[in-house]
Parts: structure tokens; C-alpha cells; sequence
């Protein structure tokens, strides 16, 4: 089975410090039906935060620029790849860095994708359903400690 299951919707988290793109962004995810909810945040550190708070939801999804202050994309990513509760939620990477060695380290550290802006809505649409939908359908988060 390939692409996003389309009798369901997912849980997204959005980092991205442009408000604009954010914008774009959340819009193609309602429109093309993928978002069940949508959270935006605005860098790395606002992400591991909201990722580890056990009080919020997992999100089936996430959708990280590269390019933002404070932890950056790459930053975040490192820190995903090597946590055992967070490295398995499907990653796409949207930016405006088309530099080999950028696309490259996406992919050795966690994204299951990598567009880049500007963005054909469409094109960012497609390279989310094609995330394999093993990721989304069969993966189980593993249980937070609720102490």
C-alpha cells in the first residue's frame, strides 16, 4: 500500500518561522485533506518541547524548514535521530536549500522526504502521500512515562 491512507487524516506538527509559507503550508494541508489537526511552531526548541510535553498529542507527522533561529532544521534533526521515542514519526523536510550536501544529511539523519520552496502545492502534496504508509498506518509510539 503506497501513499497516505485517504479515508483517514493525520496529526501534523508545522515548524516553520516564516509565517507566510507556515500559512501556505497549513492551508495545502486542510485543502488536500491530509491535516486532522494542525500545530505550528516556530523552531527546533518550540518542537522538542511540544514533542516531549506528555500532556499533547504525537503527531502522525512532521513538516521542518531547515532555515530557523534559535535550533535550525538540521539541529532538530540530528536531536530526532538519535531519540528512541521520537525518530520513528515520518519527517518531511520543506526548504529553501537545494544544496546537495543539505539533502543528503536530511536524509542520513530521519526525513522521509525533502521538497524544496517555492513549492507547488500539488508537488508538496504528493511528496507527503508518498511517504511510505507503513510509517503512518502501522507505526505504534511507544509509551510515555507518565510518572
Amino acid at each position: 500500500m503506497n501513499g497516505l491512507n485517504q479515508s483517514r487524516s493525520y496529526s501534523v506538527l508545522l515548524v516553520e518561522d516564516d509565517p507566510a509559507d507556515a500559512l501556505l503550508i497549513e492551508d495545502a494541508l486542510s485543502e488536500g485533506g491530509v491535516a486532522r489537526t494542525l500545530v505550528h511552531v516556530e523552531d527546533g526548541i518550540e518542537a522538542l518541547e511540544y514533542l516531549r510535553d506528555p500532556e499533547r498529542e504525537r503527531p502522525d507527522l512532521i513538516v521542518l524548514d531547515l532555515n530557523m533561529p534559535r535550533m535550525n532544521g538540521r539541529e532538530l534533526l540530528a536531536v530526532l535521530r538519535d531519540d528512541e521515542e521520537l525518530s520513528s514519526i515520518p519527517l518531511v523536510v520543506l526548504t529553501t536549500s537545494a544544496a546537495p550536501d543539505d539533502i543528503t544529511d536530511a536524509y542520513q539523519k530521519h526525513a522521509n522526504a525533502y521538497v524544496t520552496k517555492p513549492v507547488n502545492l500539488d508537488d508538496f502534496l504528493l511528496a507527503v502521500q508518498r511517504i511510505d504508509a507503513f510509517f503512518l498506518d502501522t507505526s505504534a509510539p511507544l509509551p510515555r512515562d507518565r510518572r
